[in-house]
């Protein structure tokens, strides 16, 4: 399924590089190696997920009958890839979206032709939300992380991945992933599993939204006791997926958590030694690679995924300005 949603992204997805500075390795102790999907369209992995439901919605020896539009819930980046995507197969997109997102994010999601629906993400359930509005309008429910389709475009990441890594002499790494509700860490462990057996993926969330070390830890799909309370709200979801969790529990290694701060310094690092724009959530598991390195066994290099970019001018600036100093 991986193979086949990277057949129908190509030519529509970005390939991003992978990335190096001395720097960063000096930071880590060992050779980090940054994939930027902040570099995609739409400033996130998402779109690759949304590409690939959209267009196997789409396909006619599939599904026979053409959609008339979607509908999706996200904090922004889902949010942005569906309306792409839906805007690219002539479809209409309604965006479920909580009212405390970044302002930059709705604001894209809208240019980009999405009715978007806000509510409040302490409040209301958005799901039940999304639900409803899908039955009054007819329209597909687009999930975030549990549809197969979307673990699938996800997992073209780690395809990539294993393709570049193999370039550079790599077969064997430790690759960090930032992750909400598991779509990416899935979707990258299983196709890592299948082309790059020797890579251990490793989830990483933010610190008090950190459901899927727990649920490691525990063995059952753990619940976030909150739902507001990060600036990563990139990677906030109440839990993993039941799809997700069960690719996860059986394929990745154990997890790590970051702080809010240490996504900042991660940020203003990934600006300064390689130029590219993280989001706070986006920038966790590049933190865990500087910051944490020692937590991880042996000393095979790291590779960790930059989600996103997405992120709000104030918010990058609260990053450079507090931990940009490199003097």
């Amino acid at each position: 399924m991986i193979r086949a949603a990277a057949g129908r992204l190509a030519g529509k997805a970005r390939r991003t590089p992978l990335l190096r500075s001395p720097f960063l390795d000096a930071i880590a102790g060992r050779p980090v190696l940054v994939k930027p999907e902040c570099l995609q369209h739409t400033g996130s992995f998402k779109f690759r997920g949304a590409w690939s439901a959209i267009s196997a919605l789409c396909d006619p020896c599939e599904n026979g009958a053409h959609p008339t539009g979607v509908i999706a819930y996200s904090s922004g980046n889902h949010a942005q890839g569906v309306a792409l995507a839906a805007r690219e197969h002539a479809l209409a997109a309604v965006i479920v979206m909580p009212s405390d997102a970044p302002r930059l994010k709705i604001e894209n999601t809208r240019a980009l032709g999405a009715e978007v629906v806000l509510y409040d993400r302490g409040g209301e359930d958005r799901d039940a939300l999304g639900a409803q509005l899908a039955r009054e309008r007819g329209l597909v429910l687009i999930k975030p992380f549990d549809n197969p389709q979307v673990i699938a475009g996800q997992g073209t990441v780690g395809l990539e991945i294993a393709a570049q890594a193999a370039d550079e002499g790599i077969s064997a790494a430790h690759v960090l992933v930032p992750c909400g509700g598991g779509g990416l860490s899935s979707g990258i462990a299983l196709a890592l599993a299948a082309e790059a057996p020797a890579m251990q993926v490793h989830p990483v969330e933010p610190a008090g939204f950190d459901d899927v070390v727990r649920s490691q830890l525990s063995g059952r799909r753990e619940t976030n006791p909150a739902s507001t309370g990060s600036i990563c709200d990139a990677v906030i979801t109440p839990r993993a997926g039941a799809l997700t969790w069960p690719i996860i529990a059986q394929l990745c290694a154990p997890g790590l958590v970051v702080s809010d701060d240490d996504a900042l310094r991660a940020m203003a690092q990934g600006f300064a030694r390689l130029k590219i724009v993280a989001e706070p959530g986006g920038a966790i598991a590049l933190a865990a690679a500087l910051f944490q390195a020692r937590a991880l066994p042996g000393d095979a290099p790291l590779i960790a995924v930059v989600s996103g970019g997405n992120v709000d001018a104030a918010m990058f600036a609260t990053a450079l300005t507090r931990f940009g100093d490199f003097a």
